[in-house]
């Protein structure tokens, strides 16, 4: 029998160790919706597919809406996946400022090692499009919390990507990160979702995320002429393109925000 969390009425969340036969529906909801964020290496060589997801099962979750799966893609509304990793031992003190990159590089080093995790990783959350603004990020949050504390760790820590930074390219992530409305909460939609779940804002990583590639590329993929050498706001980008037309060469440095959210214990 299928282990299952009644999130409400019709909306359940099942982890892929529990319901393997969602994965293809769940990767098929999609992504930040640009397409240069997929041209990451660190991100091609092990999030690809289902890599990440067919090692660690019990730390992907999938949300069903059980009276939506008439159009094949069995009710898959909202999907998020971690990765286990160690943290603050002597080698690694703190979260690290290369953000979700070194996150996956550690996750993998320490399956290949054999090193015990003591923190779960949130590497994507991601909402089909056609249901987005109803809650769901914050629901499949709850169900990766919990993922978390049924594996036996105490803490989800996650390296935001804040979407309403892309507005404000050229503002630095700290300053941008710090605006707090008058109750008291981030500013920012996702920060905020993640601080009224219980998370603590712990500092900015300022090279979560690296894009290098010749600019030919960066003009297919955003349709900019990239003609002039110096920093380009690009559509989806949290941070501005660096255009080298003597190297012929666009370089991408995304800043996250790291947050720590401790979980309760199994259920």
């Amino acid at each position: 029998m299928f282990v299952m969390w009644q999130i409400r009425a019709g909306l359940v969340a099942y982890t892929l160790a529990e319901r393997p036969e969602l994965l293809a529906a769940a990767l098929a909801i999609g992504g930040v919706g640009e397409e240069f964020p997929g041209h990451d290496l660190v991100a091609r060589a092990f999030a690809v597919g289902s890599r990440l997801r067919d090692h660690w099962p019990r730390h992907t979750v999938v949300l069903v809406d059980e009276g939506d799966g008439g159009d094949g893609g069995d009710g898959v509304v909202a999907r998020g996946c971690s990765v286990p990793l160690a943290v603050y031992g002597e080698d690694r003190p703190q979260l690290p400022d290369h953000g979700w990159d070194a996150a996956l590089l550690w996750a993998v080093e320490d399956y290949l090692d054999g090193r015990e995790p003591n923190v779960a990783c949130a590497l994507d959350i991601q909402v089909d499009q056609a249901r987005r603004g109803a809650g769901l990020a914050g629901h499949t949050l709850a169900a990766l919390k919990r993922a978390t504390a049924r594996v036996g760790l105490r803490e989800l820590v996650c390296p935001l990507r804040p979407p309403d930074k892309a507005g404000e390219p050229f503002t630095p992530m700290a300053e941008y990160a710090a605006r707090i409305r008058g109750d008291g909460l981030p500013e920012d939609r996702w920060l905020r979702v993640h601080v009224q779940a219980g998370a603590r804002i712990v500092k900015v990583a300022p090279f979560a995320m690296v894009v290098v590639e010749a600019l030919d590329r960066w003009r297919a993929w955003t349709g900019q002429p990239f003609d002039v050498s110096g920093p380009v706001a690009v559509r989806g980008g949290l941070a501005p393109v660096v255009c080298d037309l003597e190297r012929d060469v666009g370089v991408y440095v995304e800043p996250n925000v790291w947050v720590r959210h401790r979980v309760g214990g199994p259920g």
